[in-house]
């Protein structure tokens, strides 16, 4: 099947450029004809603004016509205390404040497991928190061995038992890494449902099981992760949203402006061709 993807439904997710600041990564963006990016809490020190603060960020994106389509993450969603329910009001006021679209929630990673109905009380009691702010949920399983949510259709269920506004985040490495997905994704998936969808590409060879986030680069020819066939598939499927790439190697710590550039490039011409 032949797609072609445009340049509005591509998002870029800041772990992308760890090396230059979020202003000029807001205008890469839109020299790159592209207008969607997602932020993140997990770099420089943990600020969502870069310490600008959010007025400052949301002129920048204003200034370069730039959409914040979401903040990444909330952590662990499903296993709630004060401090996780600080931190997710505190990552909520930052997306209001720089005009985020969306929040997105991760699992509890450690290896311990969390019931089902200890994640749909969760989702019970983040939903209020994200109607406040006005900002929607999107939950992201995560497809390692010792995650406590692995399976997207799994997570569609506990949104749907929750009876939450909450949307999925589908990932192509996460999808990748969880060894059943493949056998009740197409009859039970709910692509309406779907919220975003993030693209990252590995050609690391070593066992499933074994592969982390260091392995997660752009997209290729080489991608193990069949990304591009997953895509195919969502499109066949009628998705018709958006797609995050997300990678996470610490080889683009030492990227350039046109490194960034000409992968972001290579990897839609990679999907499109």
């Amino acid at each position: 099947m032949s797609i072609n993807i445009t340049n509005d439904r591509f998002c870029i997710n800041r772990k992308i450029a760890p090396s230059i600041s979020i202003e000029r990564f807001f205008e890469l963006v839109k020299e790159l004809g592209l207008n969607k990016v997602e932020l993140r809490n997990d770099m420089n020190g943990g600020s969502v603004t870069d310490g600008k603060g959010g007025d400052a960020v949301r002129n920048m994106a204003d200034k370069a016509a730039i959409k914040i389509i979401t903040i990444n993450a909330v952590y662990p969603f499903n296993q709630l205390n004060d401090d996780v329910l600080s931190r997710t009001r505190q990552l909520l006021s930052d997306a209001r404040d720089v005009g985020a679209e969306s929040l997105v929630l991760c699992p509890l990673n450690d290896g311990t497991q969390i019931s089902d109905d200890e994640t749909i009380s969760a989702l019970k009691t983040l939903a209020p928190l994200f109607a406040e702010y006005g900002i929607q949920g999107l939950v992201e399983p995560l497809g390692f061995p010792q995650s406590s949510l692995r399976s997207a259709t799994v997570a569609q269920s506990l949104i749907k038992q929750a009876g939450v506004p909450f949307k999925l985040v589908l990932d192509t490495f996460h999808h990748h890494l969880f060894e059943d997905a493949e056998n009740d994704f197409e009859q039970d998936i709910d692509i309406t449902q779907i919220g975003l969808v993030h693209l990252s590409g590995v050609t690391d060879t070593r066992a499933t099981h074994l592969l982390t986030d260091e392995e997660r680069i752009m997209l290729s020819e080489g991608d193990l992760l069949k990304s591009k066939e997953q895509v195919n598939r969502l499109e066949q499927m009628g998705y018709r949203g958006i797609y995050a790439f997300e990678p996470f190697s610490s080889v683009m710590d030492s990227w350039t402006e046109e490194d960034i550039a000409r992968e972001i490039k290579n990897s839609i011409l990679f999907l499109n061709q």
